[in-house]
């Protein structure tokens, strides 16, 4: 996916909807596993840009 403001990478959903779901899966814990042998707190997922994510289209 790809927005105004330069590149973001996914490798969780393909669409603008489905990537900002993920992100709020990721915090609240609801659909990603933990990593066993790690005590430390669930690390942050980056940001997502205020602007609509539009996918780039397929390049060979």
């Amino acid at each position: 996916m790809r927005c105004p403001r330069g590149p973001w990478r996914n490798s969780v959903g393909r669409t603008d909807e489905e990537i900002r779901q993920a992100r709020e899966d990721w915090a609240t814990g609801s659909r990603f596993g933990g990593v066993k042998g790690y005590d430390g707190a669930r690390l942050d997922a980056p940001e997502v840009p205020p602007t609509q994510l539009q996918a780039r289209g397929r390049l060979r």
